[in-house]
């Protein structure tokens, strides 16, 4: 039986040296993450934390894989709700490759594939991630091809 798993596939007009920027550079992140900030190195075993503007931790974890510009792998747990922290640890995968190239359609993009999995049974955490995550890699891509988001805070 499978674990239970988001699975979000979005094509950015970007490079891959740009987009991997974006994911790891805490201003990026605070833009287009409802203002939350990073901490990390990004080295495999460093540690990894979101937090609030107010300083709560939200998620923490660490890094399990950075290749960079191309693969990005947390292990993720949710800190401030506890049913959430209950379910335990998630995996979250984040893959970039150039996208094929179409010239009827206008250029180059990359492909981000971010795959959220339980490393248990959790499925309440696998059901919120699966609200944000949309809105989140959705300012992601505004903010790397317009300069600005989709969704401000609060919204």
């Amino acid at each position: 039986m499978s674990k239970p798993a988001f699975v979000y596939v979005t094509y950015i007009r970007t490079t891959p040296e740009k987009l991997w920027a974006a994911l790891t550079d805490p201003q990026t992140v605070g833009r287009y993450w409802f203002g939350m900030a990073v901490e990390c190195d990004w080295k495999p075993g460093s540690p990894w934390r979101l937090e609030f503007r107010d300083g709560r931790t939200a998620d923490s974890g660490e890094i399990i894989e950075a290749v960079a510009p191309k693969r990005l792998v947390i292990r993720w747990r949710n800190e401030f709700r506890p049913e959430l922290k209950a379910e335990g640890y998630s995996r979250c995968t984040m893959e970039i490759e150039m996208a094929e190239y179409y010239p009827d359609f206008g250029g180059r993009a990359v492909k981000l594939t971010v795959t959220h999995e339980m490393e248990g049974d959790g499925t309440k955490f696998i059901a919120a991630v699966s609200g944000g995550w949309p809105k989140i890699l959705s300012n992601l891509k505004s903010l790397l091809e317009t300069g600005d988001v989709a969704f401000e805070l609060g919204v």
